[in-house]
């Protein structure tokens, strides 16, 4: 990963191309996501070796088995959240950071937890570089951070074989959660709204494929 900061006219551009493509051709709606995804430079996230694939619409490795999340499917999930300034939003997979600043950019007040040590060391360090600063977790996501709940959102940013219930039971009521769900090959995206202290309503929707969420209440 690199940590020259250089972001002048040939990346912008490229970003306005990439939210142009996400609009247009992949019909995200949200302007406010749009606008996110139009302010993060992706391309800091890349050694400047691949800066040519920092601004297609694909998923890309970043080490330890996992990768940056393809923007369209970061635009997606962020569009299902409807988030709101100043919402509470549990991030599970921190990845390499570039959803939590999505989230970030949109006024949330983000709570990130990460389970490989590379991983997290290096978004916590690379984030606190580019000025953003959620806050960090290392630890199982499966498992949430019941400690800090409950949350107006919850995200999940790795593909699950169910929906962990003690992530639920961390929503507000009124609360989302959205998290892929299915085998370890293809999941559907799920919406799930917390309606009363016991009750939730549950939306399936398009078809992804993610790396697989590994913890206690997972694979």
């Amino acid at each position: 990963m690199a940590y020259k900061f250089v972001d002048n006219y040939r990346e912008k551009g490229a970003r306005k191309k990439l939210v142009a493509e996400l609009r247009d051709v992949k019909k995200i709606e949200d302007k406010q996501v749009l606008d996110a995804i139009e302010r993060v430079p992706r391309h800091f996230f890349f050694d400047e070796t691949f800066w040519t694939q920092a601004y297609k619409d694909i998923a890309f490795p970043i080490g330890e088995g996992q990768t940056i999340s393809q923007p369209y499917t970061v635009a997606y999930q962020t569009q299902l959240l409807h988030i709101h300034k100043g919402d509470k939003v549990l991030e599970i997979g921190t990845g390499s950071g570039y959803q939590t600043c999505i989230l970030l950019e949109l006024g949330a007040t983000v709570y990130t937890i990460e389970r490989q040590d590379k991983l997290f060391e290096r978004a916590k360090l690379f984030l606190g570089k580019m000025g953003y600063q959620p806050n960090f977790f290392l630890g199982d996501g499966s498992r949430g951070i019941p400690e800090h709940a409950p949350y107006d959102k919850i995200l999940v940013t790795a593909g699950a074989p169910f929906v962990p219930e003690t992530l639920l039971k961390q929503l507000k009521i009124g609360g989302t959660c959205v998290i892929p769900v299915g085998d370890e090959k293809t999941q559907k995206m799920m919406t799930i709204l917390r309606v009363s202290e016991t009750d939730y309503e549950r939306i399936e929707l398009d078809t992804f494929r993610f790396v697989p969420l590994v913890g206690d209440q997972a694979w």
